[in-house]
């Protein structure tokens, strides 16, 4: 392996292949669940020295079959999944591709943006707005996370109901293939039907069948106003019919509907008691709407207003609070971001990010809660989540007086089974927009269909014969 590692500080310089001292930043995932051992971690520059990276790995690999050598794409490591993190062979090389953040083209005309894969999605939506434009993708994760690690795992986010998933947003890519090629599919067109969609096959496959150098972007012109509503719904049917009423009177404009469930903000409230969680108290779902308007504010907020009217008239919500402006909007929006953080001061839990259809939200939470209080009494839900494209985080706490590590132990199988069969019947995903990391992989198994888990197979076998990328992670080879 010194052989190896001599190579590659060949190729991006030895300051740039760390081998020892405090790599947790690298080896430790976000939600702190695995802490793996890397053989090393290695910062390439550019995707050339990605791709002879790549080429070296993959030759040494052939020479010694039995090493165990691999590589393990890493963005900003803000996964849930377990899916960028190295395990504890120190076998593995973590391919961190952070020094990969220039911004190599803005085509106003063509409402596209060419990034490197390294770039802080923050930052892409700030150099879009640099320009007058809109890179909708945005998250909770968005100061830390990348566009290479949005792309890896299919992001969401709370901008999907109007935009899409990071796929949606991705006109083309740079990848370097498990072999050390470089495929350049940056051209950033709308119209391609020159052969099989490789952009969509890397897209979501979390590093597994080669590493995502760079995209080209789908850029919006910006909207003339953005107004943000909080409301406060009776029921989870009341915050279903209110989507459709938003959709009827808003149309495109609706770019943002989140519900949260009385428990999770009442955790906020408790862990974050300088943050104002409007209404909360009084109801059991409270409902943020966003709606971007293009001619004016005074258009936006009329429509607004009359949406709501109409929503409280039909008894689908019961009080409204409307931002003022820009800095109160923002106060609303960190009270839903702030829904992770406070479950997580309030001890470990079992996260889920599941997806079913709209219609069958309210009878899936109300059949899946009841089942989860008949096994655990006391058991208390967080239930949030992007309400507008079927994407619950429908998470777990331990009962009051229950230690948290004691229940995880004790519960999460047991928990996951439960949900995710849960889910199964109502037809929907165990996993929405996080991936399948090693988290999931060996529940894809039980809710995925056979066949669909054998061309994902071939696929990667195709791609990546000597299973160097991202081994163990989505799919078991």
């Amino acid at each position: 392996m010194q052989t190896l590692l001599h190579s590659l500080r060949q190729i991006v310089g030895a300051p740039h292949v760390f081998t020892d001292g405090d790599l947790s930043a690298w080896e430790q995932d976000w939600r702190k669940r695995e802490h793996g051992k890397a053989l090393a971690v290695i910062r390439p520059a550019n995707t050339q020295e990605v791709a002879d990276l790549v080429k070296t790995c993959a030759r040494f690999r052939a020479a010694h079959p039995d090493c165990g050598l691999s590589i393990v794409p890493q963005g900003g490591n803000t996964g849930l999944s377990v899916g960028s993190t190295p395990d504890d062979s120190g076998h593995q090389i973590v391919l961190s591709l952070q020094r990969m953040n220039a911004l190599r083209q803005v085509d106003a005309a063509n409402l596209t943006m060419t990034v490197e894969a390294g770039c802080i999605l923050q930052s892409v939506q700030a150099m879009a707005e640099e320009s007058s434009l809109l890179f909708p993708l945005s998250l909770a994760a968005e100061g830390s996370c990348t566009i290479g690690g949005n792309l890896g795992t299919n992001a969401g986010g709370t901008q999907v109901l109007r935009y899409g998933n990071a796929r949606e947003l991705c006109l083309g890519l740079e990848v370097v293939t498990a072999q050390g090629e470089i495929w350049d599919g940056l051209q950033g067109l709308r119209k391609d039907n020159s052969g099989y969609d490789l952009r969509d096959l890397f897209i979501g496959s979390e590093g597994t069948l080669g590493v995502i150098t760079a995209a080209t972007l789908k850029l919006y012109p910006l909207p003339a106003a953005r107004l943000t509503a909080w409301a406060a719904t009776p029921s989870l049917q009341s915050a279903v019919a209110l989507l459709g009423l938003a959709q009827h009177h808003l149309g495109a404009g609706l770019t943002g509907f989140e519900v949260m469930g009385q428990f999770a903000l009442d955790l906020v409230a408790r862990h974050f008691p300088q943050l104002h969680a409007p209404l909360h108290q009084q109801t059991p779902y409270c409902v943020l709407l966003e709606n971007s308007d293009h001619e004016s504010e005074s258009h936006a907020r009329e429509r607004f207003e009359h949406l709501l009217e109409v929503a409280i008239e039909q008894g689908h919500v019961l009080d409204t609070v409307v931002a003022e402006s820009l800095s109160q909007a923002k106060q609303l929006w960190h009270v839903r971001e702030s829904i992770p953080l406070a479950q997580a001061l309030e001890g470990l839990n079992i996260k889920h990010d599941i997806s079913v259809p709209v219609s069958s939200i309210p009878e899936f939470v109300q059949t899946t809660d009841a089942l989860l209080q008949a096994v655990i009494p006391g058991v208390r839900l967080v239930n949030f989540g992007h309400l507008g494209d079927g994407n619950l985080h429908f998470n777990v706490q331990a009962p009051v007086g229950v230690d948290p590590a004691t229940f995880l132990r004790e519960h999460e199988e047991q928990v996951n089974t439960l949900v995710f069969d849960s889910v199964q019947r109502f037809h929907g995903s165990i996993s929405a927009e996080h991936g399948v990391g090693s988290l999931k992989r060996d529940k894809l198994e039980h809710y995925k269909s056979p066949v669909a888990l054998e061309l994902m197979r071939r696929i990667k076998r195709a791609l990546d014969p000597q299973n160097l990328m991202n081994p163990g992670r989505v799919v078991r080879v």
